[in-house]
């Protein structure tokens, strides 16, 4: 069963659950919480993991966490790129030049660096 796979939930309840990032079921309670100021690795990948399965929306994520769409994006493409380690705060800065550059129209729209 691939980690996008649904499951019903061992307690017969029919609860959608799917395999989290570290190979245990991950149902929508064992999300993060609304209030999460410490995003580690592992909280970040159960949200990626939640949203690609359904569990959660992506807009309903991104309003839970207060997370901007492209952040949350990155963190799919770093678990992509990368796996789970990706996600690292220590490696970001690492990871993140070695993706491609942005188009100039895009930098060009994002601003000045500072």
């Amino acid at each position: 069963m691939s980690s996008h796979d649904k499951e019903l939930s061992d307690d017969g309840s029919g609860g959608a659950s799917v395999v989290g990032p570290v190979g245990r079921p991950l149902t929508e309670n064992d999300l993060p919480p609304p209030d999460t100021k410490r995003w580690v690795m592992r909280r970040k990948a159960e949200v990626v993991a939640g949203v690609r399965s359904g569990l959660i929306s992506l807009e309903e994520a991104c309003r839970r966490y207060t997370l901007s769409v492209e952040e949350f994006l990155s963190w799919q493409r770093l678990i992509d790129s990368h796996g789970v380690r990706g996600l690292r705060a220590t490696r970001l800065q690492d990871y993140r030049q070695n993706e491609p550059a942005l188009p100039q129209r895009q930098r060009a729209m994002s601003g000045p660096v500072g």
